[in-house]
């Protein structure tokens, strides 16, 4: 595990439309499914010590700034496991997310010093698509094993 968030956004999953005609009929339109396009993942934390997302954000932030500076296509993209646990602990449901990238990086918000907040870390990834992990299943349901009367 890498990071724990607080708050995740929607998975979103669009297919393009693609508005062709026939050549002998001008008058009526049709429309085919085109690309599948995927909606940007967002993810927000509590600030911590771990340097792993800044790290990751900065390749982006520098690609192509200086010449040398290309970042290597085995480091800039990666395929993630978000993986989401219920109160109790264990995993109930898995995704995993293709070919992500760092978009957005926020190391920390505006800062008040008299505020009643915590200081949260925000990071949007762009992807080329995401799927359900099936193996996962429904956890079992605690039972009460010592019941006193």
């Amino acid at each position: 595990m890498v990071a724990g968030f607080a708050k995740v956004s929607s998975f979103d999953k669009r297919k393009g439309i693609v508005s062709h005609r026939d050549g002998d009929d001008p008058s009526t339109g049709h429309r085919s499914p085109g690309r599948n396009e995927y909606g940007a993942i967002t993810l927000e934390r509590g600030v911590t010590y771990d340097p792993g997302f800044a790290q990751w954000a900065g390749q982006v932030q520098s690609f192509g700034e200086n010449p040398g500076s290309e970042v290597s296509l085995a480091n800039f993209r990666k395929d993630l496991f978000l993986d989401f646990m219920n109160e109790a602990g264990p995993e109930v449901i898995s995704y995993k997310v293709y070919r992500s990238w760092v978009s957005e990086y926020k190391a920390l918000p505006g800062l008040v010093a008299n505020a009643n907040a915590v200081a949260i870390q925000h990071i949007k990834l762009e992807n080329e698509g995401w799927e359900r992990d099936v193996s996962v299943t429904e956890p079992a349901e605690p039972g009460l094993s010592n019941v006193s009367k």
